[in-house]
């Protein structure tokens, strides 16, 4: 019982992040509107869209893992937003919110001690909550740093 205490405590610090990188409200604090859509040259992807695909790929990640009715988007394309810039003014705010609120539901379930972390997912083929989780947290572990990296690009990095 105290190895899966520490598991889960372990767990939801890796999700948090913060420990060996920014966190998720570090990377993007403060970030003007102007440079939301702006994709720096030998970059890849504009700030606008690191946070959509992060959002999308993590609410991704908890479906699957609670809704067995759940179809994930087409990869590759479904995961990224259609346009590099926010489509409207809200847009920024409406993501990073849904990423909040997805991010919280995963602490949720990593906190909830009726969750087997180690049983396979009824609907999956062999993946566990654990897995899924841990896919989750290096998933954005990976893009938070991209992000980080454009905003340095942006001359928008001030940490």
């Amino acid at each position: 019982m105290q190895k899966d205490k520490a598991l889960r405590e372990h767990l939801v610090q890796l999700l948090k992040g913060g420990n060996a990188h920014a966190d998720f409200e570090t990377a993007i604090k403060d970030l003007a509107p102007n440079l939301r859509g702006k994709t720096p040259k030998n970059a890849g992807h504009s700030p606008w869209q690191l946070l959509e695909h992060m959002r999308i790929a993590q609410w991704d990640i908890l479906e699957f893992v609670r809704n067995p009715d759940h179809v994930s988007p087409k990869f590759p394309e479904g995961y990224w937003p259609k346009s590099q810039t926010p489509p409207r003014k809200e847009a920024w705010d409406e993501s990073a919110k849904a990423f909040r609120a997805d991010h919280k539901a995963l602490i949720k379930l990593v906190e909830n001690e009726s969750t087997d972390l180690l049983a396979r997912i009824p609907h999956g083929d062999g993946q566990t909550v654990l897995r899924e989780v841990l896919l989750a947290a290096d998933h954005n572990a990976y893009h938070l740093g991209a992000l980080v990296l454009v905003r340095r690009f942006l001359d928008a990095w001030h940490e």
